[in-house]
């Protein structure tokens, strides 16, 4: 089937949707609305037979939704209407929700239905960004590959709205959410204040006041804090403030000024207006493994195994955070264990340098420098280390410099229904040690091919080239399972002590060696940085700022005769068990 999918932008479910619908066989392109004239332009030019819009925010016009079957792919369960309905359920503690796809008409959200899935919310407030990109993602998926063979049978007819039953008794029609529904008042309970900035996490945040300032609040975390007056400012560490609330604390990691800006760690945003906010150490009493403790890298033991754990928020790395993960990896490195697992994060296992830190400083060509040499010190870390048998762990989506962050470990372990970017259109060359890891895994050519096509690639196809060894379960719980039967496996004395002699003698081996790739990659990023030579001053300005793009990448359009990625194997590779891995 020719599918197109008209998308606001080519965001994560919708680059998950591109990729499972390609490898099920489909010719697929991509539309971004960047207006009304354009969008029917392009779907003319594509002339497919479905329209799926796994992310849409503008309306579809009339003339492509009369002549053209288009389902809307809605983040609420039957009887949910609204641009808000993740924000509304989660400030309201739904226990359950929903994704709809329904066929475009006239009036948002209200066409028949062709598909529907529901699922359970957790107790605690989720952050809006995890929601998304987990079971809101894992529905839409099911959602998608149900109406596309609906879609393939002509008898089949959607069911109107008013004759469909409401599930769940929280969906109905709901405005969009204003600041105003939003608000809270620092005097109010951690938890109250928590599942209002969390619902707001990503895109608008909650509007406050922190040391003086006006901004909107993001990337909040409940934390321990002596007893003072709320919304005061009992301490910082990591980049985060310790804001006191009525019944305790919350860390909250990022921030954006309320009349202009661009979302920051906020020691950086709130600057001097710290002077007498005290550096946060461990509180007394806390392990450093306990949930209050503010950590964006953890590290633990089991027996013979390292567990070293790093969350940044949207994945980004600015040098600040690269030099603690690259701390936190000499430290594991040097302790007794056999095998060290580096596992990112559940919503994005990293997205490479730290763009908005970038754009935002004094001299972004010599921040965006600093931070390119800061993440390949941690990339040649996992490449060199040979006392222990490294397992990179790629639990959420990786993009661009993140999905070459663990490429030099030993093995590489992703969870099902993650995608894999490598490189975006940014105007960079890129380094991370790419020109050593990236062939050695997938050959010359494909690594070529990659780095030029700049697609994603899923958890699935990343196995079948090369890209990734072993693929785990899509859920993060049972991934988490899978990869400590994997990790002792791996752990096994005599396998473990053979991987890391043959690394050795591999690396000694090395005729070329790795500081010569790395020195080419940075001689190359030196032009992009500091020359500009491709457009990375703005590139890095659009991507920061949201700008919508000016058309549609050649690249992911739909064209007559379209055919299945070259990198999609014939037959797609199903979720592996851990298993004793050879040498």
């Amino acid at each position: 089937m020719r599918i197109l999918l008209l998308v606001t932008a080519f965001n994560g479910l919708s680059q998950r949707v591109w990729c499972a619908l390609r490898e099920a066989g489909h010719d697929v392109g991509v539309q971004l609305a960047t207006g009304a004239p354009a969008i029917v332009d392009g779907v003319r030019s594509a002339d497919p037979d479905l329209i799926l819009c796994p992310f849409l925010k503008q309306r579809v016009p009339a003339e492509v939704w009369q002549h053209w079957r288009t389902v809307i792919i809605h983040p609420g369960p039957v009887g949910d209407r609204g641009p808000s309905s993740l924000d509304w359920a989660i400030t309201e503690g739904a226990r359950a929700w929903g994704v709809t796809a329904l066929q475009a008409v006239e009036e948002m959200d209200a066409g028949p239905i062709w598909a529907t899935r529901t699922f359970s919310l957790p107790a605690a407030a989720p952050r809006k960004s995890s929601v998304y990109n987990g079971p809101v993602a894992d529905a839409a998926l099911e959602c998608v590959f149900e109406v596309v063979a609906k879609a393939a049978d002509p008898d089949f007819r959607p069911v109107p709205t008013d004759q469909a039953p409401t599930e769940l008794p929280g969906a109905r029609p709901r405005p969009a959410m204003k600041q105003a529904d939003r608000a809270f008042d620092w005097s109010e309970p951690t938890e109250h204040i928590l599942r209002r900035i969390r619902a707001a996490d990503g895109s608008p945040g909650v509007r406050t006041e922190i040391a003086g300032l006006p901004v909107f609040a993001y990337d909040a975390t409940p934390g321990l804090v002596r007893p003072g007056e709320p919304g005061t400012l009992a301490g910082r560490r990591q980049g985060a403030v310790l804001v006191r609330t009525g019944d305790g604390g919350l860390w909250l990691g990022h921030l954006r000024a309320a009349e202009a800006g661009l979302k920051l760690p906020a020691t950086t945003l709130l600057g001097a207006r710290l002077r007498d906010v005290p550096h946060s150490p461990l509180p007394v009493g806390v392990e450093p493994e306990a949930p209050a403790a503010y950590r964006q890298v953890r590290y633990r033991r089991t027996g013979r195994i390292g567990w070293l754990a790093f969350d940044f928020y949207n994945g980004a790395m600015a040098p600040g955070h690269c030099r603690r993960l690259l701390a936190a990896l000499r430290h594991a490195a040097a302790q007794d264990t056999d095998v060290l697992v580096l596992r990112g994060g559940t919503d994005a296992f990293s997205n490479g340098i730290h763009l908005t830190v970038i754009e935002a400083a004094a001299d972004p060509a010599l921040t965006a420098w600093v931070n390119i040499r800061a993440i390949n010190d941690v990339c040649r870390e996992i490449i060199t280390c040979t006392r222990q048998v490294v397992v990179a762990a790629y639990a959420g989506s990786a993009g661009a410099g993140g999905v070459m962050l663990g490429l030099g470990a030993d093995v590489v372990a992703a969870r099902a229904g993650i995608v894999l970017n490598p490189y975006y259109d940014m105007g960079l060359y890129g380094s991370e040690l790419h020109t050593f890891t990236l062939p050695r895994r997938v050959g010359a050519e494909r690594a070529e091919q990659l780095v030029e096509d700049k697609l994603p690639v899923s958890a699935e196809q990343a196995a079948a080239i090369g890209l990734v060894d072993e693929v785990g379960p899509r859920h993060p719980g049972a991934y988490t399972e899978w990869l400590t039967e994997l990790a002792e496996r791996v752990a096994d004395p005599r396998t473990a002590r053979r991987r890391r002699q043959d690394k050795a003698r591999r690396l000694a081996a090395e005729r070329v060696p790795l500081e010569v790739y790395e020195a080419r990659e940075l001689a190359e990023m030196s032009r992009d940085m500091f020359g500009d030579r491709s457009g990375f001053a703005a590139a890095r300005h659009a991507f920061v700022s949201k700008a919508q793009p000016a058309a549609t990448p050649e690249r992911l359009r739909l064209t007559t005769g379209a055919t299945v990625s070259r990198i999609v194997p014939e037959r797609r590779p199903v979720v592996r068990p851990a298993v004793p891995l050879s040498a």
